[in-house]
């Protein structure tokens, strides 16, 4: 009985997994039994289709591996002599998930800080407080020279310059700005004259 439910369980399991239906992204093993220069690796692409030889580009999302299998059975039968070709559509791999991790809206801090790194912001957040996150400025910090970078939608790059020296004396308080998630503060070294 025991032997049974197992071989009822994965045959299960295998139905369910003929039965996902494809989407951008996923990547697809075919093989041709009858022409093995055919076998080979395919992703959906964002439009939705694959491209096969022989058959040009198939729509594959939305169906399951079993109905490409026929698009392709029906698209390469009369280039073979054999009345059933035997060609096979496996999914290989399904796009990766992206790690919740990774969605969290972030800020980069970089050079002479105590703790560079990437930090996560879910409210209101200034350049001090992000300064603060990362430890605070280094020995070594040009402390005058401290720039946010902003890439605005278009593309081009927005910098905004942040005298440290000139906060901490009670000057220059509007440097301080709010903080938006992608913003890069970069905090040079000192050279010889700073």
């Amino acid at each position: 009985m025991r032997v049974f439910f197992v071989i009822f369980c994965l045959f299960f399991c295998v139905s369910a997994a003929g039965a996902q239906t494809l989407k951008s992204g996923d990547t697809l093993t075919i093989t041709v039994l009858q022409d093995p220069k055919l076998d080979r690796t395919v992703v959906v692409d964002p439009a939705g289709e694959i491209a096969f030889p022989l058959a040009g580009h198939v729509r594959a999302r939305g169906l399951t591996a079993q109905a490409v299998e026929n698009i392709l059975k029906a698209k390469l039968k009369n280039n073979y002599k054999e009345e059933n070709l035997d060609i096979t559509v496996a999914v290989a791999a399904a796009p990766k998930e992206i790690p919740e991790e990774d969605l969290k809206p972030k800020v980069f801090i970089t050079g002479e800080v105590v703790r560079p790194g990437s930090y996560v912001v879910r409210q209101p957040t200034t350049l001090m407080q992000v300064i603060a996150l990362a430890g605070g400025v280094g020995p070594f910090a040009a402390k005058s020279r401290i720039q946010v970078r902003r890439r605005g939608s278009g593309g081009d790059e927005t910098i905004f310059m942040f005298n440290y020296k000139a906060y901490e004396a009670g000057n220059d308080l509007e440097g301080n700005i709010k903080l938006r998630a992608g913003d890069v503060i970069m905090v040079p070294e000192r050279g010889f004259f700073d």
